[in-house]
């Protein structure tokens, strides 16, 4: 491998905000931030959504009336602008 053209492959701390998780996996990702996590210092990255807090993993899904969506919008706006003929009309 050519010397110098390759970014820095090192371990880092994701932080799940929404539960508080951390974990380490290897990154290249630039941050400025750093945590002592088990003794050693790492850079931090903060995320957001992780396998602990996303719904499809915690198996906590929302469940979204979507027909009801649909005959709200067709109420609200019949044929307006459609090309194709309304289901069940």
């Amino acid at each position: 491998m050519k010397e110098s053209i390759h970014p820095n492959y090192r371990e880092v701390v994701f932080h799940d905000l929404s539960c508080d998780f951390k974990f380490i996996t290897r990154s290249t990702i630039a941050t400025r931030d750093t945590i002592d996590f088990n003794g050693k210092q790492y850079p931090l990255v903060k995320i957001e959504v992780s396998s602990e807090s996303h719904p499809f993993f915690t198996g906590q899904h929302k469940i979204v009336d979507t027909a009801g969506r649909v005959e709200k919008f067709r109420q609200k706006f019949g044929k307006v602008g459609s090309r194709t003929a309304v289901a069940g009309a």
